[in-house]
């Protein structure tokens, strides 16, 4: 599975290109779903282009990208970057199951990330899959220890390491700690080692994902001109 991730935390002026508005991220799910994505993740914005877990700006972007990409799978962030009080996130995830066509499909929880497991147990209750964020060999640890909650859907490894020459090794680092789980693995770089990290993941048969959130530039070097661009140049890779 190749997943599409549009946005993430980058500032509206990172890229010419770069969807904010919550129509813009349903222009480029429409985009990546003529390439044959069918799964996608955001990081929806309020009216000043930051980003927001507000029900009300959430609820627009999942059900303007559900209208322009039926049968989509939609994702959004929980981070701590962007609400630091846990119990703050968990309510925001909880009137997130009231949005109808606007609920999220699934949502990513960092497991470094405190209350995490709550997050996840709130996701639960509303009928909203997780996605967890494992950044580092500690982070898979903990997750090891403490157990893949029953709402998982899929373990995104991020290897954060940015230099394309340690990249997949940091990635290598982290799926050996992971071990055997019993979800599917999602593994990914970002920046420079984005690319280097997409190609050892499809190597190895794991899902991954492609975007402005984890990198701006085509494996040739040259900016992408749009999410798109960046889909297609990864499904033209044969390993």
């Amino acid at each position: 599975m190749l997943q599409a991730v549009l946005n993430g935390s980058r500032p509206a002026d990172a890229h010419p290109a770069l969807p904010v508005l919550a129509r813009h991220l349903a222009r480029d799910a429409r985009a990546v779903a003529r390439l044959g994505i069918s799964s996608v993740h955001v990081h929806p914005r309020g009216p000043n282009a930051e980003e927001t877990l507000d029900p009300v700006h959430v609820g627009d972007a999942v059900a303007l990208i559900r209208a322009e990409a039926p049968g989509m799978e939609i994702g959004v962030t929980t981070g701590r970057w962007i609400e630091p009080d846990p119990v703050k996130r968990i309510q925001a995830v909880l009137d997130w199951g009231r949005l109808g066509v606007g609920k999220p499909d699934v949502c990513s929880v960092n497991v470094h990330e405190k209350g995490w497991v709550d997050v996840c147990q709130a996701a639960a209750s509303v009928g909203i899959g997780v996605e967890l964020g494992v950044w580092t060999s500690g982070d898979a640890v903990t997750l090891r220890q403490h157990g893949v909650p029953p709402s998982t859907v899929r373990v995104l490894a991020e290897s954060t390491v940015s230099d394309p020459e340690t990249a997949v090794a940091e990635a290598v680092r982290i799926l050996r700690a992971l071990g055997s789980l019993p979800v599917p693995v999602l593994l990914h770089g970002e920046e420079d080692g984005a690319w280097p990290v997409l190609e050892y993941a499809m190597r190895m048969g794991l899902d991954t994902r492609i975007g402005f959130e984890d990198v701006l530039v085509r494996p040739d070097g040259w900016l992408a001109t749009g999410n798109d661009d960046l889909v297609d140049a990864a499904r033209k890779i044969y390993v």
